[in-house]
């Protein structure tokens, strides 16, 4: 398991970020349009207080955290028996040798079929809002089921993928005694995997060493980088907080026929070919990068901000060239990699005969 450094609490987020609150007013309806402006950056001791690590994991109050409820969890995640072919599991998709992504420009579904899409990181899930990369789930639980049944990716129905667990003697027993009231079905399975996939957080970093005092924790680029992120780069508009997301949806720009979420919001012109915002801890283990994997690295992803994207019109109001210098747009890279930190390795499981 990874040593997170962080305690254990149940407790929901109440609070969905104002870009959230703008996606719930479109749906609705009292929206078509928003127009998000950068705020005045405040002095470097503030700012570092805004992405101080959390002192707990969060948890919801219908599926509480327990040890033997993550460790059962785990088993399942790396489980390769809950695809259809028995050839993928969540760690295919979602390995912790590749920051918890797959390292490949889109994922690899059933029969080896590429998907239309980057494998997203399932780091620091236990803080999201909403899941995929076009929010179509709205929960963590929802998420674990979404790509085993999905034809693409696992190709598993449920009914069948229960029939198979049942099977397998070792595992009705563990669902037991996780779930004694509830016993082994679809729903408890999701709850397990849940609880194991919010158990992934990314460790301390750099960046973590550097905002609580140690001014040798990072490079003075990285410093730099810092300030470009908060102020000309525009980035903490939507990378906010010490997950560096704020769960909302953005057109950056990409050359893509994807609509991302527009799909399910096609009323509200700025969520065409919106994506969900991704967190950036460990973003040096996870490219490429974006939701089709198109940007190689660091740098790249840089210079498309700089450039300012497709202009269209559901492009984001934030999406404009910047003007970055060419040391400025070196720091920010310096910055970025300063939020990765050594990962604790993840010992594979041993699985339920």
């Amino acid at each position: 398991m990874i040593s997170t450094g962080l305690a254990v609490s149940s407790f929901m987020l109440g609070t969905f970020g104002f870009a959230n609150l703008v996606l719930a007013a479109a749906l609705v309806g009292e929206i078509k349009h928003v127009s998000l402006q950068p705020k005045a950056a405040p002095g470097t001791d503030a700012l570092k207080a805004l992405y101080r690590r959390p002192a707990g994991i969060p948890f919801p109050k219908d599926n509480p955290y327990t040890p033997e409820k993550a460790a059962l969890g785990k088993k399942i995640y790396f489980d390769t028996r809950i695809s259809v072919s028995s050839a993928q599991s969540c760690g295919s998709c979602h390995s912790p040798s590749f920051g918890w992504g797959d390292g490949l420009t889109v994922g690899v579904g059933h029969g080896m079929q590429k998907l239309g899409r980057h494998s997203p990181t399932i780091i620091n899930a236990a803080w999201g809002d909403i899941f995929m990369w076009d929010g179509r789930l709205p929960t963590l639980e929802e998420q674990a089921l979404g790509p085993i049944q999905s034809a693409g990716e696992m190709n598993m129905p449920l009914e069948q993928l229960m029939k198979r667990l049942d099977s397998i003697p070792e595992y009705k027993p563990m669902f037991v005694r996780v779930f004694p009231e509830e016993g082994m079905t679809a729903k408890t399975l999701a709850k397990a995997v849940a609880t194991y996939e919010r158990m992934v957080v990314s460790e301390r970093a750099p960046f973590d060493a550097w905002i609580e005092g140690d001014e040798k924790a990072i490079s003075e680029e990285a410093k730099r980088g810092f300030a470009v992120f908060n102020g000309k780069g525009q980035c903490a508009a939507c990378h906010e907080g010490w997950n560096f997301t704020n769960d909302g949806f953005q057109d950056i720009g990409l050359p893509s026929d994807d609509i991302g979420r527009g799909k399910f919001v096609p009323g509200v012109i700025k969520m065409q070919h919106a994506f969900k915002t991704p967190g950036l801890r460990e973003i040096a283990r996870r490219a490429p990068y974006m939701h089709d994997g198109s940007l190689a690295t660091l740098e790249e992803v840089v210079e498309h901000y700089d450039r300012g994207g497709v202009d269209r019109q559901s492009r984001s109001d934030l999406m404009r060239p910047l003007g970055l210098t060419a040391q400025e747009k070196t720091d920010l890279v310096a910055f970025l990699k300063s939020l990765t930190s050594d990962l604790t390795p993840t010992a594979a499981p041993s699985l339920p005969r």
